[in-house]
């Protein structure tokens, strides 16, 4: 080997002990950039780029009550008791149509259903709007909003029953009848 060659050799190789900083900064480099992949929190961003569509939700593992707040529950008062009614929760309503539910049940628009990320399939539940005091008792059989914020998703005729047609969504209560 070339006095030339063995020069560049040492200069280049990692195992001289001029280049430990450089093994040093290198080791830094690589732990950090580990540790930012292990705190992305992946299953959140694709919840975020999915959007609201229901196509979108189709897609993405379907592990809902991970994703969407829980619904609020609230002491029985007597006058809940009496009627066998409680509050399951306060949110936004929205409608949707499909063609399919996640009960496996075909959809119909015609039918007062709802769609609601945690009740079982059967439950009835009475959506009242809070600002017009309308309200509709539907049946769950399907899963979602799977949009944030929102508690249920209602079929087009409940909504119409309840007046949001034209307004999208609106602020309800919802009170689980059986």
């Amino acid at each position: 080997m070339s006095r030339f060659a063995s020069t560049e050799s040492a200069r280049i190789s990692l195992a001289n002990p001029r280049c430990r900083p450089a093994r040093l900064l290198l080791a830094i480099i690589g732990a950090a950039s580990l540790a930012a992949c292990a705190q992305s929190p992946v299953g959140r961003q694709k919840a975020d780029l999915a959007g609201g569509t229901r196509q979108a939700a189709v897609e993405r593992p379907h592990r809902v009550a991970a994703l969407h707040p829980r619904p609020i529950r609230r002491a029985r008062s007597s006058d809940q008791a009496a009627s066998g009614t409680r509050t399951a929760s306060l949110g936004v309503a929205s409608f949707y149509s499909d063609t399919e539910t996640a009960s496996g049940e075909k959809f119909d628009g015609n039918e007062l259903t709802a769609a609601h990320p945690t009740l079982p399939f059967g439950t009835k539940l009475r959506v009242t709007d809070v600002s017009s005091g309308r309200f509709v008792t539907v049946r769950v059989n399907d899963r979602g909003p799977y949009v944030r914020g929102r508690v249920v998703d209602v079929s087009p005729s409940a909504a119409e029953a309840l007046g949001i047609v034209d307004k999208g969504i609106t602020n309800v209560r919802l009170d689980v009848v059986r």
